[in-house]
C-alpha cells in the first residue's frame, strides 16, 4: 500500500498497479492531460448506503454489517467530475443517473441487470460512457446471497460492490490489452482485480485504509471468481 506522499516523492506512474491509499482528487490533479486510457469508476451516489443502510446479505444466508463510514452521504464534487474528464480518454461511469447535471448526453449507456426478481431493490444499475455506440445490456444474478455463477461466488465486502465478472465484461468490450485504466473510487477494489485478470494496467485510489487493506488481499490471489 502506497500514499499519495510516495507519489509525490517519485512521479504518478509510480502508483500503476499498486494500491494507493490516498483521497481521488488529490492524486488525480498528479496526473497529466489524456494519460488515461479508460476510467471506469462507482462513485458514492449520496443515497445513504453506509450509515445505516449498509446492513446487508451478503454471499452467505446471514446479515454482514459493512461499517459506518459516511462517504456516501453526498455525490462526488464538480472538481472530481472535472478531474476524471482531463486525465482520460474515456469514460465509463456507474450511476450516471445520478449525476447528470455533471454528464453529457451520451448514446451509450451500459445496463446491468441484476435479475433481482420480485424484491425493493432497483432491477438495474446504469453506467454513463463517453463512448459513441448503442446502449448494451449485461444481465448478471446479484441477489443477497444469490449469485450468477453460485460455484465461483464473489466475497462480499464493501455494500456497493460490483461482480467481478461485470468489470470484465465491460473491459473487454471497452478496452484492449495493456490499457491503462483508472478508478478514483476503487472500494472493494473489483476494478483493479478485473483489469489484472485481463493484461490491464490500472491506477486506483481509495481513501479508506481498511478497503485497500482488502485490495491488496484481493489482488493477491492467482484469480478471482
Amino acid at each position: 500500500m502506497i500514499k499519495i506522499e510516495d507519489l509525490q516523492k517519485h512521479d504518478w506512474k509510480y502508483g500503476i498497479n499498486k494500491v494507493i491509499n490516498a483521497d481521488s482528487l488529490a492524486v488525480m490533479r498528479l496526473i497529466p492531460d489524456k494519460s488515461i486510457d479508460l476510467v471506469l469508476t462507482d462513485p458514492p451516489y449520496g443515497i445513504g448506503e453506509s450509515k445505516g443502510k449498509n446492513k446487508s446479505r451478503s454471499c452467505i444466508a446471514q446479515s454482514r454489517d459493512y461499517g459506518n463510514e459516511d462517504w456516501d452521504n453526498s455525490i462526488p464534487s464538480e472538481a472530481i467530475f472535472k478531474e476524471m474528464f482531463r486525465i482520460s480518454k474515456n469514460q465509463i461511469i456507474f450511476g450516471g443517473n445520478y449525476f447528470v447535471e455533471h454528464l453529457v448526453n451520451s448514446s451509450c449507456w451500459i445496463v446491468w441487470d441484476k435479475d433481482n426478481g420480485a424484491t425493493d431493490f432497483a432491477d438495474c444499475e446504469l453506467a454513463w460512457t463517453s463512448f459513441k455506440t448503442a446502449v448494451r445490456k449485461f444481465k448478471w444474478k446479484w441477489q443477497g446471497m444469490l449469485q450468477e455463477n453460485m460455484k465461483h461466488k464473489d466475497i462480499r465486502v464493501h455494500p456497493t460492490q460490483k461482480p467481478v465478472e461485470l468489470m470484465r465484461w465491460i473491459l473487454e468490450n471497452y478496452s484492449k490489452e495493456g490499457d491503462l485504466i483508472c478508478d478514483p473510487f476503487m472500494g472493494s477494489w473489483t476494478t483493479a482485480r478485473a483489469c489484472k485478470d485481463l493484461n490491464r494496467n490500472f491506477i486506483g485510489f481509495e481513501i479508506s485504509e481498511e478497503y485497500c487493506k482488502i485490495g491488496e488481499k484481493r489482488l493477491e490471489q492467482e484469480i478471482l471468481f
